[in-house]
């Protein structure tokens, strides 16, 4: 596919889902970039702002297998991954899939289940694959995990693992509408859901070739040094005990790729990190205060924004 057709099938997919979820269209960018990159996208914010909404949107945006999986304290890996059942008319043990196996995978609050089952999401996400009983099975492509957790109620809650953490490409807020938007989100469910009048406009072949065409959006030198100018202020900060990893670094490239073969272009720009950066990177660092962690990382990564030089127009070059 050509990058210009990366941007034509995202517009088409981000107005299909703004549809639905009104004002959130940067949001809804975000997370095609995520899709687009082969990553996983963590939407952590109050409930009711449509984090659910956005996930099945996209899905129905897409023409792909579709699960939910609606986390709980007693969840079982098992419930995820499947597992091999005895067959008696057969003789044998016959492995039935689980939820995981599809396309687009909704994990529903996954702070809501315990470290063992949150880990069996592991393997799924990194290797796009599932083993059981020994076998090793992969998952269809895409796969695409958008996971929910709701950062106010704590009771009852299991943290995220760090491990799994830096398995999300980016973690993202949805926050509440504007007056103005709430008034067409009024009108635009006055009748019923429209969700459940979204048509596909994009099939999971398209996706597979998106995946495939933006590793060629060009990263000129420049613009690699300055991401990895950020990633070593962010290991030199007296805030952050521990700052980007390797894979945090390779996730903002891959994203920034994605992001520009979105905007239709097929080189990245400064601007495009900086976009990046706080959604990437913010949920990765373990800080030395840990109180509001999640607001005060936005606000290092801002702070560094600011303070690390950024390419300029006479230095970066498209190829």
């Amino acid at each position: 596919m050509e990058i210009k057709e990366v941007g034509l099938v995202a517009q088409r997919i981000n107005d299909n889902i703004g549809r639905v979820l009104i004002g959130k269209r940067a949001e809804i960018d975000l997370v095609l970039t995520c899709l687009f990159a082969g990553g996983h996208a963590l939407l952590d914010d109050v409930p009711g702002t449509g984090k659910t909404v956005l996930a099945k949107s996209l899905a129905r945006s897409l023409k792909c297998d579709f699960k939910r999986i609606q986390f709980t304290a007693d969840l079982l890996p098992s419930d995820i991954t499947g597992l091999s059942v005895y067959n008696q008319k057969e003789g044998e043990f016959v492995f039935q899939p689980g939820p995981a196996f599809t396309n687009i995978l909704l994990a529903d609050e996954i702070n809501r289940t315990t470290p063992r089952t949150q880990s069996a999401l592991l393997e799924c996400m990194e290797e796009k694959q599932i083993t059981v009983d020994g076998e090793t099975k992969p998952l269809s492509a895409p796969f695409f995990t958008i996971a929910t957790q709701n950062p106010v109620e704590s009771s009852g809650t299991f943290a995220l693992p760090e491990a799994q953490l830096d398995r999300f490409l980016i973690r993202l807020t949805l926050g509440y509408p504007s007056s103005e938007e709430s008034v067409d989100i009024l009108t635009n469910y006055i009748n019923g859901s429209p969700t459940i009048e979204l048509e596909p406009v994009a099939s999971g072949e398209d996706i597979v070739a998106i995946q495939e065409a933006i590793s060629s959006v060009q990263v000129s030198q420049p613009i690699r040094e300055y991401i990895v100018a950020l990633v070593e202020a962010t290991r030199g900060s007296d805030d952050i005990e521990l700052g980007i990893s390797t894979r945090g670094m390779l996730a903002l490239l891959r994203a920034c790729q994605a992001y520009a073969a979105i905007q239709g272009r097929d080189y990245v720009l400064p601007d495009d990190v900086k976009a990046l950066a706080v959604p990437v990177f913010a949920h990765r660092l373990i800080l030395k205060v840990k109180y509001n962690s999640s607001s005060k990382a936005a606000e290092l990564i801002q702070r560094l924004l600011t303070t690390v030089p950024a390419p300029t127009e006479s230095t970066t070059e498209k190829l």
